[in-house]
């Protein structure tokens, strides 16, 4: 059976390349809004975290009517971290939409989720987006596109892939880049003439994969997946199997099915071959599983999710200050939280210690990990996390490997000299180098650990004007030491409050993180030093007044405004020596050893 009636398809880009923008066209042209309906901007990005920060970070079903054919979307995260959520929702399309940027052309994540579609043997659409920038470079980005086509083996039909000119903010697609579209009629035309309409037979057993879980209060897990045969009706009763065999096949029943019809979840009472379901009342049912028919159980192969390459601590917060902020602090909360992400989260990895109060926690990156511990924080929860470190393996011989990434820097002429030099000094290698005008493109391979509190100094460097992205290339021989900070702490001397005395005198030693009024604690970090060593200094010293009064000498001193850290700053300063304080109010440096006099001795030993 072929449902002419169906596509799946999925829109795959770099961060920022505009998927959500045309998803949004795509959605007001294919009839899922009234014509008077108020619509937010990005609508498909709901999490308030990435409403704030402009990214996509989960991936999200939606579907439009065209001509009778129902078109499910599925609207992916750009940035290299969050490239599980790509990997596993690749499984329930049969071709993805690949976005490119008019004028960046194809960028290291565009590279990584295009290789994963084309080992599936997906059709690719490829669209130019942003057709109306000022800088866009029409000519060069089709053959761009074709040459990473062959780079990463693509096939004939795959290299023959139909380019469409798009700009997602006005809602035009046209199929030449001289010629401006009026609205998204050639897009929709060449989904339904170039992808391929569902296949398989109805009446054979049910097998269907489930390739994300969502989890509602009421009803549970809710497990999201295609059909790849037969059919499924409310209150059937069904097998619970897993490819790996890890776990032994049970039995349930479906208590709900649900369809998506644009930004809505709509019940319905049986769905066939091809349809994106939503179903509930399996109880343990996790990503990779398949539901089948009772009478005749046979898993289908889940797709190999690649492994963290970062890694960092959570712990119970042990903080002088533990406590007083946030709502879930013990280390069974933070357990539970913690292994519940991973019903949700293929790519995460979570391991216990020796101890009962922390846990390592393993990722695809920095801002993966960073997004878990935002959730946690706005949910209540107060911990602490350690520096960020990545993954080693053992290599043949006994060799030690570690992640590579192939890094992607767009920067103004005048600044390449200070990024030369900065990549160096992190072992990084030159791969490509050319000019996009009056900026250049430079592409590097550089260890995964020689990123760390790279961003900030690149964003100084190039005096805010500098693109960089990255994704992971793969593991090479390790490149030897490479220094994770050039600078110290400002440590606070004593417990109470910073006074602005106190703070006008620390200030020529570095910058401040912190405001007078600010509660500090012995051992916790309230700035950054120019020098390699840390400094303790005293925030809370106050004046001590006599009963002579001298011209001038009690005017008001005058600080420097603080430097404010938001959480991916923090984790870019962290020393191996110290660790991040979460709470859902603050964010807080310290030392691991809080005591001045303990820590000298320490550091004195080692």
């Amino acid at each position: 059976m072929v449902r002419e009636d169906l596509r799946n398809v999925a829109i795959i880009a770099h961060v920022d390349h505009g998927k959500t923008t045309l998803v949004d066209e795509m959605l007001k042209q294919g009839g899922a809004f009234r014509e008077n309906q108020n619509v937010a901007e990005r609508v498909m990005d709901s999490d308030d975290i990435e409403r704030e920060r402009g990214i996509t970070i989960l991936a999200k079903n939606t579907s439009v009517c065209y001509n009778d054919i129902k078109i499910n979307i599925i609207d992916t995260p750009g940035h290299a971290d969050f490239g599980g959520e790509v990997e596993r929702v690749l499984k329930m399309v049969d071709g993805v939409i690949l976005l490119v940027d008019a004028a960046e052309g194809p960028m290291p994540q565009t590279r990584f989720v295009l290789s994963k579609a084309l080992e599936m043997g997906h059709k690719i659409i490829v669209v130019v987006n942003k057709i109306d920038r000022p800088d866009a470079r029409l000519d060069e980005i089709g053959d761009e596109v074709l040459e990473l086509l062959l780079e990463l083996d693509a096939n004939d039909d795959q290299l023959e892939s139909p380019i469409l000119f798009c700009s997602g903010r006005s809602g035009t697609a046209s199929l030449s880049q001289y010629e401006a579209g009026t609205d998204l009629k050639p897009l929709f035309d060449t989904i339904i003439n170039y992808i391929e309409p569902p296949k398989g037979n109805e009446d054979e057993p049910l097998q269907m994969l489930i390739s994300s879980i969502d989890y509602n209060e009421y009803v549970g897990r809710i497990g999201i997946g295609r059909i790849e045969r037969g059919s499924i009706k409310v209150n059937q009763q069904v097998s619970v199997c897993d490819y790996t065999e890890s776990k032994a096949p049970y039995n349930s029943k479906i208590v709900s099915l649900l369809q998506i019809q644009g930004l809505n979840r709509v019940p319905a009472q049986e769905a066939t071959v091809g349809d994106i379901v939503w179903i509930s009342g399996i109880e343990n049912v996790t990503i990779g599983d398949t539901i089948c028919d009772t009478e005749c159980r046979e898993a289908i192969p889940f797709v190999k999710i690649s492994e963290p390459t970062v890694e960092m601590t959570f712990a119970v917060n042990d903080s002088p200050f533990a406590g007083k902020e946030g709502k879930f602090v013990t280390s069974r909360q933070l357990r539970d939280r913690l292994f519940k992400e991973l019903l949700r989260d293929v790519s995460l990895r979570v391991t216990e210690t020796e101890t009962t109060d922390a846990f390592r926690v393993a990722g695809r990156g920095e801002m993966h990990l960073s997004i878990l511990i935002e959730n946690m924080r706005r949910e209540g929860y107060e911990l602490s996390v350690s520096t960020p470190r990545v993954l080693f393996r053992e290599g043949e011989n006994g060799q030690k490997l570690e992640p590579i990434e192939r890094l992607v820097i767009d920067v103004p002429e005048e600044s390449v000299g200070s990024v030369m030099e900065k990549m160096g000094s992190r072992k990084g290698e030159l791969v490509e180098m050319h000019p996009q005008g009056n900026r250049m493109r430079i592409e590097f391979l550089v260890p995964a650990r020689g990123l760390f509190g790279y961003k900030s100094e690149f964003l100084t460097d190039t005096k805010g004007e500098g693109i960089m992205s990255h994704v992971f290339e793969g593991y090479e021989p390790y490149k030897g030491d490479i220094d994770r900070r050039n600078t110290g702490s400002l440590v606070s001397f004593e417990t109470g409050e910073a006074v602005t005395y106190g703070l006008y005198n620390a200030q020529e030693r570095g910058q401040l993180f912190i405001t007078a009024g600010t509660p500090v604690y012995e051992g916790m970090i309230v700035g950054a030093s120019p020098k390699t060593d840390d400094l303790v200094v005293n925030v809370c010293k106050r004046k001590h007044l006599t009963n002579t009064r001298a011209s001038g000498s009690d005017d008001a001193l005058r600080l420097v405004p603080p430097r404010v850290l938001s959480l991916e700053d923090c984790l870019e300063f962290l020393a191996d020596d110290e660790l991040l304080e979460v709470t859902p109010e603050s964010l807080r440096i310290r030392k691991r050893i809080l005591n001045n006099s303990m820590r000298a001795k320490s550091k004195a030993k080692a």
